[in-house]
């Protein structure tokens, strides 16, 4: 029977195992299904939160109609109304704190950082303060000694004033710090009057990166149109002075030449302050898209960040890992569950549904760690839409919740698993175990040749599971398995005495009738009753000598005698029994001492004998060597004839075993058996080879000397083919 071999109980039971993972992809399901829930319900009362505000503007027309020009054409700075007295100092101590996120950033003409700015406007008893926080690695302060005001760094602004005339000033810093406002001319190179305009002051500081530059700049020089351009002019050689780069906060091409100046509109302000909450802000737009006021940011500062201890390192390893959990459990790629750049922009257009009159949320992304949700609601006045209420809320609290309650699931989930796959794996092994435990057992009860070892199994008979009944099963068969091979053994000695009665009997009714009738003597028909009955003796006589042989050579004593004499002896002997054939004995010449049963190996010498006798071809030598190695003899008979198939090999010393062909039916494979046991008897074993030239075949027995010899020789391997010399 061909053997498929399968996998293991062990590794059965731990693919069993993994079905435990369904309790985490179920489990991830319901977060991803409540984490939409619970954003749909925040979306909903922040709508709600908006459209309450928004009544607070319904029919004020006047708190959105202020701006001169439209803002369509133009990039909008925007300047928030400062409720404290700046004082020029360069610093932003008596800005409020919640403008930190407002700077707007420029960036120079150059590849390196030198040279960019970051601008923030604020207005105040009709003044348009400025702080620039601006990157220089070399600064280059004002020679007194030049006329030329172009020649150092310096702040260059644009505007248009109530005349429409294009305003051009320069604001200078010596080397005090101190920063003067000077008209300048249209090449931007000398002062247009000779005559600092102190309506245009400020002061700077020296910062690490550069520099930081605070002034003010009155708002009746803008006019009504509130047009207004800041440029930064580095200049880095303290020799030649000349300009190295020019970073400006004016449009790019193809919008106007200026920025819109968009004050902040304090009514609007002060209606919203208060209104504001931790994670949200609250902007107010009028219908050019212009933000009017504003409170709160959607980022809270996170105070314990710097106090957290290895939860950041867990959150930090379920961040990573978050896409291959969602893309296993739910089938799909973690990016496609998150807001696309189409999505994103979808949420900018919720700004202009709410200003044709819809109200709507979204969610938002703001960047690549944060998201938010946005809700419009407009704001009306007869029947039209001024502008729009935009509350924008962060979802920290629900993605937090999540995260936590996705690293509990999971740290549970794992730890359950690998638990329960731990518990199943010692299962498996412990199960295994007794199984081997059995099988081994079972295994040794029969030896290599069928013979019964043992009649009971004594491993997990106190068992009561299956593996218990299945051992209970096996020694009860076993039993009876040696109660039936006990009567076999026992049957040659019954039959022998049985037989042997009738058998007496005839062969003395044979030896009468001879004797009452002599001339009966030659008869061919009594002769071959004759040869019948001893046939039959010997037959059961063999039978009877193989099943009392193990029990016989128990009782045999052993002595250390010379091999090499008793073969030699034997083979002598062996020409004057069996005169029709030719032997030869080859042996070394030392004696070869061994611990054996002369009579027994005589016995063993016969059977062997006999059986190359049988199958020798005639006028061939059977040859009998004996050698000797370091450890152990070998003595071997060879004869030239048939040879063995390889199907045989391994079955010819079995008991019953016969491979004589039809012609012999009354050999019944005892003779190479009783070889068999008496070798193994005295400590070696037997083998049956083709000869190397495979002209016939040889007998091979093997047994332990006395004592170790002097002489090491290499012994030859087992299955080599003997030659018959």
């Amino acid at each position: 029977m061909k053997l498929t071999r399968g996998p293991r109980l062990g590794t059965k039971l731990a693919l069993l195992g993994f079905a435990l993972l369904i309790i985490p992809w179920f489990s991830y399901r319901q977060l991803v299904q409540m984490e939409q829930l619970l954003v749909e319900i925040q979306s909903r009362a922040i709508l709600l939160s908006a459209r309450n505000i928004s009544t607070l503007f319904n029919g004020r027309d006047d708190l959105f109609n202020d701006l001169p020009v439209s803002a369509d054409q133009f990039e909008p700075l925007y300047a928030n109304t400062l409720d404290n007295v700046v004082r020029l100092d360069g610093s932003t101590e008596e800005w409020p704190a919640d403008l930190a996120d407002d700077y707007l950033e420029f960036a120079g003409t150059r590849s390196t950082e030198d040279g960019n700015m970051k601008l923030l406007l604020g207005e105040r008893d009709d003044q348009l303060f400025a702080h620039l926080e601006i990157t220089d690695d070399k600064l280059i302060f004002r020679d007194p000694e030049y006329l030329r005001l172009d020649n150092a760094d310096h702040l260059r602004i644009n505007f248009i004033p109530q005349d429409g005339d294009e305003g051009r000033v320069s604001l200078i810093i010596d080397e005090s710090l101190a920063a003067t406002g000077f008209a300048m001319d249209d090449q931007w190179r000398f002062a247009a009057t000779g005559q600092a305009d102190n309506r245009i002051q400020g002061r700077a500081q020296r910062t690490p990166t550069g520099l930081s530059l605070e002034f003010k700049f009155p708002l009746e020089l803008l006019g009504s149109r509130r047009l207004f351009g800041v440029s930064w002019v580095d200049v880095d050689d303290p020799v030649s002075r000349e300009v190295q780069g020019v970073t400006r906060s004016l449009p790019t091409a193809g919008q106007a030449g200026f920025n819109l100046v968009v004050l902040r509109s304090p009514e609007v302000r002060s209606i919203i302050t208060g209104l504001g909450y931790a994670g949200a802000r609250i902007l107010v737009i009028d219908a050019e898209q212009r933000v009017r006021a504003e409170v709160g940011a959607v980022q809270p500062l996170d105070e314990e960040s710097a106090t957290r201890s290895w939860t950041d390192a867990v959150d930090a390893i379920f961040t990573e890992i978050r896409p291959y959990i969602h893309s296993i459990f739910l089938g799909q790629s973690y990016e496609s569950s998150l807001i696309t750049p189409a999505e994103q922009a979808a949420a900018d257009q919720a700004i202009l549904a709410s200003l044709g009159g819809e109200p709507v949320h979204r969610r938002a992304r703001l960047n690549d760690e944060q998201e938010i949700i946005l809700a419009a609601y407009p704001i009306v006045s007869a029947e039209t839409v001024i502008g729009t209420v935009i509350v924008e809320q962060n979802i920290d609290d629900i993605l937090s919740f999540q995260r936590t309650a996705l690293e509990e699931v999971i740290m549970v989930s794992v730890l359950s698993f690998f638990l329960v796959l731990s518990a199943l794996l010692i299962f498996a092994g412990r199960l295994a175990w007794r199984i081997r435990n059995l099988r081994r057992e079972a295994s040794a009860a029969i030896d290599s040749y069928g013979r019964l070892k043992a009649s009971e199994i004594q491993s997990e008979t106190g068992a009561g599971d299956e593996i218990g009944d299945l051992s209970r099963s096996i020694s009860a068969m076993l039993s009876r398995l040696h109660r039936h091979n006990t009567f076999l053994e026992n049957m040659p000695r019954t039959l022998r005495h049985e037989i042997n009665n009738p058998l007496n009997t005839m062969s003395t009714s044979l030896q009468n009738l001879q004797f009452e009738y002599p001339d009966l003597e030659d008869n061919k028909y009594l002769e071959s009753a004759k040869r019948g009955v001893n046939r039959i003796g010997s037959i059961v006589q063999n039978l009877a000598d193989a099943a009392n042989l193990e029990d016989s050579l128990e009782a045999e004593e052993m002595e250390i005698i010379d091999l090499n004499e008793l073969v030699g002896s034997y083979v002598a002997n062996c020409e004057h029994v069996h005169s029709g054939c030719t032997f030869k004995f080859n042996g070394p010449e030392q004696p070869v001492l061994t611990l054996i049963s002369d009579y027994r190996i005589e016995q063993l010498l016969d059977k062997i004998i006999d059986n190359a006798i049988d199958f020798h071809r005639r006028e061939t030598v059977i040859t009998v060597q004996l050698d000797k190695f370091s450890t152990y003899l070998r003595l071997s008979v060879a004869n030239r004839g048939p040879t063995l198939p390889a199907s045989v090999e391994n079955s010819v010393f079995d008991s019953m075993v016969s491979h004589r062909g039809q012609a012999n039916r009354l050999h019944f494979g005892l003779g190479l058996y009783v070889v068999r046991v008496i070798a193994e008897h005295h400590g070696g074993f037997v083998r049956a080879l083709n000869l190397a030239d495979n002209s016939g075949v040889a007998v091979v027995v093997q047994l332990p000397l006395a004592e170790p010899t002097e002489t090491s020789i290499v012994a030859e391997p087992e299955t080599q083919r003997v030659s018959a010399g």
